[in-house]
């Protein structure tokens, strides 16, 4: 019989699998920005439901989480390169994201292993998607930028929501995850991750209804 925390990160999976359907479903009706930001959701559909089968059946999925910070976080910067169009040089973007994947790399290959949890490249990648959406936000402030765009605003200020609760608020885990995972009993970590579950949800639940609502304009 699985325990409550277990459940609990079964059930964190609904949203995704919601999320991807209607995203799959949506794809041809969505401007460029979503678009691209399907593809995020695509993939993480794909690594997040292929982890959960590791998990149950004893596997380490790590490496799975080792590809989907770099290959998620190309995903990412491609959208809000997309978005920021105009506000920020997309070199700077492209940049970024260059430095990144050879941080995650070097990361990989030398510091963290693929079969252990790469906290150091999940708390860079959240400090620079938090700094992204707090731009986005600043961007979506612009009288030029309402006036243009406000007809689609709402449905990415969700989105850009969702990503900077979840990044922000997990940071913390994602910092100390490494320590985590090695001190706590297995237990323990289902409860610590439970809370990860949580923003995750929400996170989910919020690109959800941005799509949502940019599918009812």
């Amino acid at each position: 019989m699985m325990s409550f925390p277990e459940i609990i990160i079964i059930v964190s999976h609904l949203p995704i699998l919601l999320t991807v359907v209607f995203a799959a479903i949506q794809y041809k009706k969505l401007d460029h920005p979503l678009q691209v930001f399907s593809w995020f959701i695509f993939l993480s559909g794909v690594i997040q439901f292929a982890s959960l089968a590791c998990w149950f059946a004893g596997k380490n999925n790590m490496p799975l989480l080792h590809i989907y910070v770099a290959a998620g976080f190309v995903c990412l910067a491609w959208f809000y390169k997309t978005l920021l169009s105009g506000f920020i040089n997309a070199g700077i973007i492209w940049l970024i994201t260059i430095l990144f994947l050879v941080f995650t790399a070097i990361n990989s290959i030398f510091i963290q292993p693929v079969d252990t949890f790469n906290s150091n490249a999940l708390t860079v990648e959240s400090v620079l998607i938090v700094i992204l959406a707090l731009f986005t936000f600043r961007f979506f402030l612009s009288d030029i930028v309402k006036a243009t765009s406000g007809h689609h605003i709402k449905s990415l200020n969700w989105i850009n929501a969702g990503l900077f609760i979840y990044y922000s608020s997990g940071m913390l885990i994602f910092y100390f995850g490494a320590a985590i995972i090695r001190i706590f009993s297995r237990d323990h970590n289902l409860y610590t991750w439970i809370f990860h579950s949580f923003f995750s949800i929400v996170m989910y639940t919020c690109f959800l209804i941005g799509l949502w609502k940019r599918s009812m304009n």
